[in-house]
């Protein structure tokens, strides 16, 4: 039974990815917004609503390994796995503005939380404090300031939008609505069916955390990645993983760190590392203005060497 759950799940992930892009493509063209910024500021923060749904209730019941394996799985598979994925079905779009303001802001934040993780404010070790979350939320809403009001400023370019901008703004934000109920519904039964096998076969929560369930709630952001690669709108699918991270880093554990600091030992400095190196990678890969395919498949099988890494050492 548990397996047709999974099966369902994914069918209603799909279909929520594809009008949710559909509708974000209206929008960003309407309101002059960037495929990058619509990805990364609505697409972005939509998808990531179910890893800020398990940090929290992992916060809240003390599980501090879930609330930061979470987020840390979670942004290693969005760069590595779905982006790499998304390059290898089709180059990805890096604009000079990715390169200079977007990618260099997603490591410098990334280099921070290890910071913070590693007792640069607080002493204790491996931990988020609150004084450390308002520092994660401030950073938040200073790159998704600045973002709409850079984006605002710039002439929209006309590249990447699809037939799917024809349509009136309220059936496209209808459209955004929809799309993230079917997406946070289908990842919300596929993680909790993933999970109850998990734990059938022995496997420990901090295990789950930073592999299905990190996995799982990024689904959203797969589907819609691919979705938006498949429609040419490469630079909504960067958007979106970029947007992903940084609101998975700042603002999930910000706010979880408030509602008790979050102390860990369970995840481990190679776990960061691969973290901070993914983001590095995507920088070099995008260099020249492009993830090429070939980027994209160097990127996948990184993620997969990791994934086998976390298993023999399960094991």
């Amino acid at each position: 039974m548990e397996y047709i759950i999974l099966i369902i799940a994914l069918a209603a992930l799909v279909f929520g990815a594809n009008i949710l892009v559909s509708g974000s493509v209206t929008v960003a063209k309407r309101l002059h917004i960037s495929d990058f910024v619509i990805g990364a500021v609505v697409i972005g923060i939509g998808t990531s609503l179910p890893e800020m749904v398990v940090s929290l209730i992992g916060a809240t019941g003390g599980n501090s390994d879930v609330a930061i394996g979470n987020v840390v799985g979670s942004n290693i598979f969005n760069i590595l796995g779905i982006l790499g994925l998304t390059a290898a079905v089709l180059p990805v779009t890096v604009s000079r503005e990715n390169r200079r303001f977007d990618i260099p802001v997603a490591i410098g934040l990334a280099l921070l939380f290890i910071l913070l993780v590693f007792n640069f404010f607080n002493g204790e070790a491996q931990s988020i404090g609150r004084v450390d979350g308002l520092i994660l939320i401030s950073s938040f809403l200073l790159f998704t300031s600045w973002s709409i009001i850079r984006d605002r400023k710039k002439i929209p370019s006309a590249g990447g939008h699809t037939d799917d901008d024809k349509g009136s703004l309220p059936a496209a934000i209808l459209k955004i609505v929809f799309g993230f109920v079917f997406l946070i519904a289908g990842c919300d039964f596929f993680v909790d069916e993933a999970v109850i096998i998990a734990h059938s076969l022995g496997v420990n929560d901090a295990f789950i955390s930073i592999t299905l369930i990190a996995c799982g709630t990024s689904l959203p952001e797969l589907a819609a990645s691919i979705t938006a690669a498949a429609k040419k709108s490469t630079q909504m699918a960067l958007g979106n993983i970029v947007g992903s991270n940084i609101f998975n880093l700042t603002l999930i554990l910000g706010i979880s760190s408030q509602i008790t600091p979050l102390e860990t030992k369970s995840i481990t400095a190679i776990d960061y590392a691969v973290m901070a190196g993914a983001l590095l990678l995507l920088a070099v890969l995008g260099s020249s203005g492009k993830i090429t395919r070939a980027g994209g498949i160097l990127m996948f099988l990184c993620f997969i060497s990791y994934n086998i890494y976390l298993i023999t050492t399960a094991m």
